[in-house]
């Protein structure tokens, strides 16, 4: 265990390093991102470290990782800052707390949960905030990097049953894995598998009924908050009322 966690540090050291990309800019400004977050909110990234190559590949995705909005009042670390904070599992630290202002030159988007009450929501929050301190999932690395040495040309129909990262042990943390076991701990859905069972009512025997199979946590990545249907997009410079015919455009040359 303990070559193993050092191996896996290492490699997160090596993951973690920035590559030339051609990864976009913010698409919005540090205040107005600030402005529209809400508490429960979840900020897809997209990052520009090897790791974040190895995901984006893995994942077919934009999004290579995920943090948990927790806002600005009182944090369980007694940060001072003016600014509100994410909870995140980072590949070095683990679970942790960091301001917006980490993600402020970062292409980003918006993942908002509906319909959840004020109590579920602080549930959600407060479940990723005692999870901060925890390490990161040490076979997530070494998985991420067995893809990003050597990219199997795997068909796209099985990238998603390769893609079963981390060990799953409860103590460790991915960052979409945590972020999704805590919305499963208020039973709030994100891509769930639809089973159709046979309905066991007497009345109608040849009746079907659909319901929801929740898949474990470790299976989830960044893009299924995305992908799922019951989140909805937030893009702050809409939410803020988009006026087209304010734009102020340069002079158009044919």
């Amino acid at each position: 265990m303990n070559i193993r966690h050092t191996i896996g540090k290492r490699l997160a050291a090596y993951l973690s390093k920035s590559i030339e990309s051609d990864t976009r800019v913010a698409t919005s400004s540090p205040s107005e991102l600030a402005s529209v977050l809400k508490k429960g909110d979840i900020l897809l990234i997209e990052g520009n470290s090897r790791i974040s190559a190895a995901i984006k590949y893995l994942t077919q995705s934009t999004w290579s990782h995920a943090a948990l909005y927790v806002g600005d009042g009182p944090n369980p670390l007694q940060i001072k800052s003016n600014e509100p904070f994410l909870v995140e599992a980072d590949i070095n630290e683990g679970v942790r707390l960091v301001p917006l202002s980490v993600y402020s030159n970062f292409h980003t988007r918006i993942c908002r949960p509906v319909g959840l009450l004020d109590k579920d929501i602080d549930a959600v929050i407060d479940y990723a905030v005692r999870r901060i301190g925890d390490p990161y999932d040490v076979k997530n690395i070494l998985d991420l990097a067995r893809y990003l040495i050597s990219s199997p040309p795997v068909p796209g129909h099985l990238k998603r049953r390769l893609l079963t990262l981390g060990s799953g042990d409860p103590t460790k943390a991915i960052c979409s894995s945590m972020i999704a076991k805590a919305f499963q701990s208020v039973h709030y859905p994100i891509l769930p598998e639809r089973v159709v069972k046979k309905s066991d009512s007497r009345a109608c025997r040849q009746c079907y009924r659909e319901m929801l199979h929740i898949k474990h946590h470790s299976l989830f990545v960044p893009r299924d908050f995305d992908a799922s249907p019951y989140f909805e997009i937030v893009k702050p410079t809409l939410s803020k009322g988009f006026d087209p015919y304010r734009v102020q455009w340069a002079a158009f040359v044919e």
